[in-house]
């Protein structure tokens, strides 16, 4: 995508005037949780405290699929929001469609590339241009536990799968749900990019959730990973089925069931019930998965507007300073995109977070979330969701015939 020389000198004066006067910013978004909603509610203070109107466009769903259909809707129509909430590489599909403002002028203006991660600065730029603007950076390979009922059953927190199976039988036999778990796609793939990377180590998943290398896909070793996807369901209960992953969060809280899969915005679903890392409830990486860092990004990508522009870029601004980036993100349960801000105010689990983040990023083992969108574009991530999800529900097929149809399918959708 190239961005004309007038539309840059048109957004640099908008800046250089300022907040001399105020505007409206429409923001799409499916933060409406407990802990999302409370985090989504500070940068719209934010912007308000400036004078600007914020008109939310919240769309409910946890994996962000109906809010995605909205906005295509809108953007088609010719009348899209001024922000939404995009991340990975569907933000190279919206900019390749000419749909993306150019905000270098806010980016440059607060040297964006100095505070930000290459990993994080690079994933918000298109053709070199940033178009969408960090608010945090989320891990998902995150295991939770209730450490009160896994002390009552006799087990400590996996860290190997064979530990984890071992623990869940003696959950099972003492009458509580060893997993948590939602009946929904997005929520069936985060469970097995988890297998995968546990099992299959980085080298695997990158071939097989980035790259989606045919080979790889129907090779034994995804087949052992869709094994032990499959044998997880044994350790669910029955009603898990179109469950929201905030109310199998609450599941761990109430200590109904013992542990779960799900990236750190469960932790924001803990601190809003007033729990406390460490104390309340126990977080450690996936088994398996101890030295590695599934990412998942949320970013809030600016919209070509045909009026004024004003309001859209007082909220880019404000999505990258200190303040919003603190606030969001201890609500949210995740850590700050800027690697710069302090984090004497996160708890145990947060800091881990930042620590292997900047751990992970200088060995190479950061890896990006084919469940939550960062890793291959849409309609691969599709294809994995299908067959994924098909196979977890269908006891007659076999982990070797979903290891083919996963590499056919992905196959087709590239």
């Amino acid at each position: 995508m190239k961005f004309p020389k007038r539309l840059t000198l048109a957004v640099g004066l908008s800046v250089a005037l300022g907040s001399a006067h105020a505007g409206e910013v429409e923001v799409l978004h499916w933060w409406t949780a407990g802990g999302e909603a409370k985090a989504a509610g500070t940068l719209r203070a934010l912007v308000e405290q400036e004078g600007h109107t914020w008109k939310d466009f919240a769309v409910a769903g946890g994996g962000g699929e109906a809010a995605l259909t909205v906005l295509k809707s809108r953007a088609v129509s010719g009348n899209p929001p001024a922000a939404a909430q995009i991340k990975g590489p569907a933000l190279q599909e919206w900019g390749e469609l000419g749909f993306l403002a150019n905000i270098d002028v806010v980016a440059d203006k607060a040297g964006w590339d100095k505070l930000l991660p290459k990993t994080v600065a690079d994933i918000m730029k298109v053709d070199g241009h940033y178009v969408a603007a960090p608010v945090n950076v989320h891990r998902v390979n995150w295991l939770y536990a209730n450490p009160e009922v896994l002390k009552q059953a006799g087990v400590e927190l996996p860290q190997t799968w064979d530990a984890f199976f071992a623990a869940a039988d003696k959950l099972k036999a003492a009458g509580v749900i060893p997993l948590a778990h939602g009946g929904q796609a997005w929520q069936d793939a985060t469970v097995f990019e988890d297998i995968a990377l546990g099992l299959g180590g980085v080298e695997f998943y990158r071939k097989a959730l980035v790259e989606a290398d045919e080979a790889t896909l129907k090779g034994p070793t995804m087949v052992k990973v869709l094994t032990t996807f499959k044998r997880l369901k044994g350790y669910m209960d029955p009603n898990r089925a179109n469950r929201l992953w905030n109310d199998a969060t609450a599941l761990v809280i109430n200590g109904k069931a013992a542990m779960q899969f799900m990236g750190d915005w469960a932790k924001g679903e803990f601190s809003a019930a007033g729990k406390v890392a460490g104390k309340d409830y126990l977080c450690a990486p996936a088994p398996g998965t101890e030295q590695a860092f599934s990412y998942n990004i949320d970013s809030i990508a600016m919209f070509k507007l045909k009026g004024d522009n004003t309001a859209q870029l007082a909220l880019a601004r404000l999505i990258m300073e200190p303040t919003f980036q603190e606030t969001f993100n201890l609500n949210k349960g995740s850590i700050p995109a800027r690697g710069d801000v302090s984090m004497d105010k996160f708890d145990d689990c947060a800091k881990r977070s930042r620590a292997d983040f900047d751990a992970d990023a200088k060995a190479g083992t950061l890896v990006p979330s084919m469940a939550h969108g960062m890793a291959v574009k849409t309609d691969v991530q599709g294809a994995f969701f299908d067959v994924v999800t098909n196979f977890f529900n269908d006891d007659a097929m076999s982990a070797e015939q979903a290891a083919e149809r996963l590499a056919k399918a992905v196959k087709a959708a590239k």
